[in-house]
C-alpha cells in the first residue's frame, strides 16, 4: 500500500483496529428470541436483524433514536454533460430538504426519523476526475473527519444519504476501480442521463479510470482521486458508527460506493451495516453482491436522499419490536414445543 502523505495515516490505522461485534450481546439475542411466542425462524429476516442490532450496539435490540444523515456535494466532472441537470440543483435540493419539501423529509415522518442535512462546500465543486484528482488527501481526510462528527449528539441507527448532480458518475468511476469490467458495467441513467447524456457519462468515466490507473491499488487514494466531499463524509461516518457502536443502513448506489472503498481497505470494515435497498440504477445489485450483501428492500427507488435507507429503518424498528416486545412462552403461559 503506497503511502502519500500524513493525511490518511490516522485512518489507515483505524481501518485497521475496528472493534468486532459484541457476541455476549448477540448470544444473549438469540437465547431471548428462541423463547419468545413464535416457532423458531418463523420471523425471518426480522430475527437476523434483531442479532445484527445485538452484535453492533453491544446491548438488547433497540432503535429509540433513529437518524437520516444527507451528505451534498458538487463535482467537477459535470462540465462534461453528462447529466442535464445544473450542479445548482444540489443547493436548491438541500433548501427543499430544509423546508421539509422532498421525499426523505415525508419518509422520515412517516417512520419517525430524525434528520440532519450536511452542505460539504457546494460553491466549489471537486476537480474534474477526467484530469485530475477530485481532492487533495489533506482536503479528502479533513471532509473524512468532518463526515464523523456526523453522529455527534448521538443516534442508535444511522441512516445514510446523498445529493449531488453527477455524484452517480462519480460512483461508477469508484466502481470501476475497484471492481474492473467495462465501464458501461457501472454506468446507468442516475437522474436522466440518456441519449448523449449517457454517452458522455461513460467516456467520462473510461477516462478518469484510465488517467488515474496507475495509483487504484490503494482505496483511499480511489476515494481521494475519484470521490468526491459526500463520498469521503460518507466514510467517514461509517467508521465513526463503528467505533460509536451504531449500526448503519446505507443508501443506493452512491452510498454503497463509500461503503466499498472501506470494505476494500478492510474486508471486515462494513460488517456493521445493512443495504437498505437495490435501486433501480443498473450497476447497484452487481455492486452490493461485490460487498457480499443482501439489500432489505427492492421497490425501484433511484431517488438518493437516502429514501431507501430510511424506508428500510421501518423494519429495523419493527425488528427491534419484536424481540423486545414480545412475550416468552412462559410469560404468555403458551406451550412451547415438547422435549
Amino acid at each position: 500500500m503506497s503511502v502519500s502523505g500524513l493525511p490518511f495515516d490516522d485512518f489507515r490505522a483505524l481501518l485497521q483496529n475496528l472493534p468486532g461485534p459484541d457476541v455476549r450481546a448477540l448470544v444473549a439475542a438469540r437465547e431471548r428470541d428462541a423463547q419468545l411466542t413464535k416457532p423458531p425462524g418463523a420471523l425471518g429476516r426480522l430475527e437476523e436483524i434483531a442479532y445484527w442490532l445485538a452484535a453492533w450496539t453491544g446491548r438488547a435490540p433497540a432503535v429509540t433514536r433513529p437518524l437520516v444523515a444527507i451528505f451534498a456535494g458538487n463535482h467537477g466532472v459535470t462540465r462534461h454533460a453528462v447529466t442535464p441537470f445544473p450542479s445548482s440543483v444540489t443547493q436548491q435540493m438541500v433548501e427543499n430538504f430544509a423546508a421539509g419539501g422532498a421525499a426523505i423529509n415525508q419518509i422520515c415522518v412517516a417512520n419517525d426519523l430524525g434528520l440532519k442535512i450536511f452542505d460539504l462546500a457546494l460553491d466549489y465543486p471537486t476537480g474534474d476526475i477526467v484530469t485530475e484528482p477530485a481532492l487533495s488527501e489533506r482536503d479528502c481526510a479533513a471532509t473524512m473527519a468532518f463526515g464523523m462528527e456526523a453522529i455527534a449528539g448521538g443516534t442508535d441507527l444511522l441512516c445514510i444519504g446523498e445529493m449531488g448532480i453527477g455524484n452517480t458518475t462519480i460512483a461508477a468511476a469508484i466502481n470501476l476501480a475497484l471492481y474492473g469490467g467495462e465501464a458501461e458495467d457501472w454506468v446507468g441513467p442516475g437522474t436522466g442521463s440518456h441519449g448523449e447524456y449517457y454517452d458522455r457519462k461513460v467516456a467520462a468515466v473510461k477516462a478518469a479510470v484510465e488517467f488515474h490507473k496507475d495509483h487504484l491499488s490503494d482505496p483511499l487514494e480511489i476515494l481521494r482521486r475519484l470521490g468526491g466531499r459526500e463520498i469521503a463524509a460518507i466514510c467517514g461516518a461509517i467508521l465513526a458508527a463503528r467505533m460509536e457502536k451504531i449500526p448503519v443502513l446505507l443508501d443506493g448506489y452512491v452510498v454503497t460506493a463509500a461503503a466499498a472503498i472501506l470494505k476494500a481497505a478492510n474486508p471486515a470494515a462494513i460488517d456493521h451495516c445493512l443495504i437498505g435497498h437495490v435501486s433501480g440504477e443498473p450497476g447497484h445489485l452487481r455492486a452490493i453482491e461485490q460487498l457480499g450483501k443482501t439489500p432489505l428492500l427492492a421497490l425501484g427507488m433511484r431517488l438518493g436522499e437516502g429514501t431507501g435507507a430510511a424506508l428500510a429503518a421501518g423494519i429495523v424498528k419493527a425488528a427491534a419490536a419484536c424481540h423486545s416486545g414480545m412475550a416468552t412462552f412462559e410469560q404468555a403461559g403458551v406451550s412451547n414445543k415438547s422435549h
